[in-house]
Parts: C-alpha cells; sequence; structure tokens
C-alpha cells in the first residue's frame, strides 16, 4: 500500500511562493522547503526530480490562478471602468511580478517536465497579454487611449507600475490612485 500524501499541492505551492519571494530562485532549495512543510526532502524529490521542475510546476499553478481570476473580472463597462478594474486587480496580485520574473531564472537545459512546463508558461503569458491587449484595443476603439501608441509600451507601463517601489510608505490606495491618474492623464499639468 502507498504512503499517504504529507502536504497538499496547495499548501506545497504556497510555501514555494513564500520562499521565491522572500530568498529568490538562487535560495530555493528542498532542504528549506521540507522545514517549512515539516516533511522530509525525500517527500518532496518523490514528487519532484529537481527545484526546477516543482518551480515551473508552481509557475504554472499560479498563472492559472491569475488568469483564471482576471477572466472573472467584469468586462462590461467603458473602457476607464475597465482600466479603474484592471489596476486595481494588478495591484491585488502584486507578487505575480515577481513570480513571472522567475521564469527567466530556470535554465533551459533541464528535465522534459520543465521544458514542457516552460513552453506552457510561455503560451499563458501569450494568452495574458491577449487579454490585456483587448483592454487597450477597447481604449483605441473608444478614442481615450491615443491611436500611435505601441499598445507594447502601453501594456509595459501599466505592468511596470507593480514594481515602483514605494520607499515613503505612502498608503496604497493614495499610492494606486496616483499611479492611475499619471496613467490616465500624465505628470504635467495642463494650462
Amino acid at each position: 500500500m502507498a504512503r499517504e500524501r504529507k502536504f497538499t499541492d496547495e499548501h506545497l505551492f504556497q510555501a514555494t511562493k513564500q520562499m521565491i519571494i522572500e530568498d529568490g530562485y538562487e535560495a530555493f532549495t528542498f532542504s528549506k522547503l521540507a522545514a517549512i512543510l515539516h516533511v522530509s526532502r525525500g517527500s518532496i524529490y518523490k514528487y519532484y526530480e529537481n527545484k526546477d521542475e516543482l518551480i515551473s510546476e508552481f509557475l504554472i499553478y499560479e498563472m492559472n490562478r491569475f488568469l483564471n481570476d482576471f477572466k472573472r473580472l467584469d468586462k462590461s463597462g467603458n473602457f476607464q471602468t475597465q482600466f479603474n478594474l484592471l489596476i486595481d486587480f494588478i495591484f491585488e496580485q502584486s507578487s505575480m511580478n515577481q513570480v513571472i520574473e522567475v521564469i527567466q531564472q530556470i535554465p533551459s537545459n533541464t528535465t522534459k517536465r520543465v521544458e514542457d512546463n516552460k513552453s506552457r508558461l510561455d503560451e499563458y503569458h501569450i494568452d495574458m497579454y491577449r487579454q490585456f491587449q483587448g483592454l487597450i484595443d477597447l481604449g483605441k476603439e473608444e478614442q481615450v487611449i491615443k491611436n500611435h501608441l505601441s499598445s507594447a509600451v502601453l501594456l509595459g507601463m501599466i505592468f511596470q507600475t507593480i514594481a515602483i517601489p514605494n520607499h515613503f510608505n505612502i498608503p496604497q490606495e493614495e499610492w494606486i490612485a496616483s499611479i492611475k491618474e499619471i496613467l490616465c492623464y500624465g505628470m504635467f499639468k495642463k494650462d
């Protein structure tokens, strides 16, 4: 009779996320993860050959969750309404930016499972940008966004707002409102 698994995928992935955010990819080890989960390293190795397999599986889980949450957002309003929802959503999911950066750190010459997972992650990333591209297209259609501006630049700016450090500890609500205002109206006064 097979031994029962001592941790759920949910617990495993939450601990993985915590370690990636706090320590980064390079410092991630099965020893530290096992200590957090109160299991032996061997119990993790039963399911994952190495940390890249585990982390790539975790990334798929996170991207899937992120995209499903995004798909559930109400996309029935005008551009401004949807834009506000998107910015709020991105800040609610702010750790996703750190998680996505880990994808680039996983080496290419590893197991087939990791290679397959990385291909899936590329597809998810493209799907995410396609969905957000729809919002940019709506803004251009409603003539709220200047047509000559590159959608890639706009999307990059929107996503990079998460990475702006809040060194002065401005309250989150005020911080997000300021970013929305800058993205929507710029920082220069109109005469």
